[in-house]
């Protein structure tokens, strides 16, 4: 579950560009904050965005997989791994944050 001090650099980076974060270490990974708000966790140098019933469908679409931290197979969290695609494109990266903060509001 470790996050390797670049990667944890490079998401601080990435989006903070969008807004701005905090991150905190935790269990071996690293959970980030906007708003005052949990909405993503970084585990094994995978990024995953906190998901809820509207959002779920999306991460589903692009084939994201659930965080599931006693491995898979077991209960998952509501987190799923953000699409590659989003680092190099900060609009919709900016969309898929919004989103994960609506559902670390409710």
């Amino acid at each position: 579950m470790a996050v390797s001090g670049q990667f944890s650099t490079f998401l601080l980076d990435t989006l903070g560009a969008v807004r701005p974060v905090t991150a905190r270490r935790m269990f071996g990974g690293v959970g980030f904050y906007a708003e005052g708000l949990f909405f993503a966790i970084a585990t094994d140098d995978l990024l995953y965005f906190r998901a809820d019933d509207a959002s779920r469908g999306f991460f589903e679409r692009e084939g994201m997989q659930a965080f599931c931290p006693k491995g898979p197979g077991t209960k998952s969290m509501n987190y799923y791994t953000v699409p590659a695609r989003l680092y190099d494109d900060a609009e919709e990266l900016a969309l898929w944050m919004h989103r994960a903060l609506d559902a670390a509001r409710k």
